[in-house]
């Protein structure tokens, strides 16, 4: 069944392209100016360069402020070229809230960085993986969405990068949201989804959990969270899908929520509507969790990658 029959057996059509553009208007244009950077949309939809900012250097308020606003109106934000410690990482990460902490497959004796993720394949001598995801593709999700307090932003810096392969794409949800079908956006209004709290993005299940405990979306355990949220911040309506794999809308069969959800991902995953960055030594990326969705291509498991990740704790609930 390709999306088009999903579509119609819910009773919709799929999806009504449309464009969303972000243009910068004077006074944008003039805080950024003001703040001594230069912001560079790099597609119509999600993400823009920042140039003429340096990282490693503390930030100032005014910077701080301006940084924060070309991010809620470009939803991902990448600065080239930058020389970042992790103490760097963590000191600018924490300017947008309380950071995540990780426990590492690799731990040191004492770990100095508890906040820094690392997303690598390279395993150490004795075999042990130095990070996380490996070398394979990473699906289309939002960043812990099975959780209470999904995360508002994540932050990923390139230490070592692949030639080829690797590329992180991201999409925009408000523009899913926007460009929805009428017919199934009123259908999904005011719906949650549960979110399946074993199944990581690909559907492999936590080696801590119990099969039998996740066998069905209906009853395995999860929080549930609204299909269209609100930002907090801007105010706009998204859809919030989190991740595709053992996901369920309460209410409906478990049928009728496969085809809902279908139609939802078959037109919200759209890559025509995506940004991939290509990345290059030294990229630092952030995006906001909360109306974004992002994945990763895969690249050859011989090819070494590092890169240092972060996590900014939401304090509210999606709603």
């Amino acid at each position: 069944m390709d999306s088009g029959d999903a579509g119609r057996l819910a009773g919709v059509p799929v999806a009504r392209p449309a464009m969303t553009t972000h243009f910068i208007d004077r006074s944008e244009n003039d805080l950024y100016e003001n703040a001594g950077f230069r912001v560079t949309p790099l597609s119509e939809r999600v993400g823009a360069d920042i140039c003429g900012i340096d990282l490693s250097r503390p930030v100032s308020d005014n910077v701080f402020e301006a940084i924060h606003t070309a991010w809620l109106q470009n939803l991902v934000l990448r600065f080239r070229g930058q020389h970042l410690s992790d103490s760097d990482l963590v000191r600018f990460s924490g300017m947008f809230g309380e950071l995540d902490t990780y426990t590492h497959p690799n731990p040191l004796e004492e770990d100095p960085y508890p906040e820094i993720f690392i997303v690598s394949n390279i395993t150490a001598e004795d075999g042990t993986p130095i990070g996380q995801l490996g070398a394979d593709a990473v699906p289309w999700h939002t960043d812990m969405s099975y959780t209470k307090k999904p995360p508002k932003m994540s932050t990923l810096y390139g230490i070592e990068v692949t030639a080829q392969g690797g590329e992180t794409g991201f999409l925009s949800m408000y523009h899913a949201y926007d460009t929805l079908d009428g017919n199934l956006r009123k259908k999904v209004e005011g719906c949650l989804l549960k979110q399946d709290d074993g199944h990581v993005a690909d559907g492999t299940l936590r080696p801590e959990f119990d099969p039998d405990d996740y066998a069905d979306p209906r009853t395995s355990p999860g929080p549930q969270h609204p299909i269209v949220r609100t930002h907090p911040e801007s105010g706009r309506k998204c859809l919030y899908l989190g991740k595709r794999n053992f996901s369920y809308i309460p209410g409906f069969s478990l049928e009728e929520s496969e085809v809902i959800l279908d139609a939802l991902w078959s037109h919200a995953i759209r890559e025509e509507f995506a940004w991939f960055n290509e990345w290059e030594p030294g990229d630092f990326l952030m995006w906001d969790n909360r109306c974004t969705m992002h994945s990763r291509r895969a690249f050859h498991h011989a090819s070494r990658r590092i890169h240092h990740r972060t996590q900014v704790k939401d304090t509210e609930r999606p709603r």
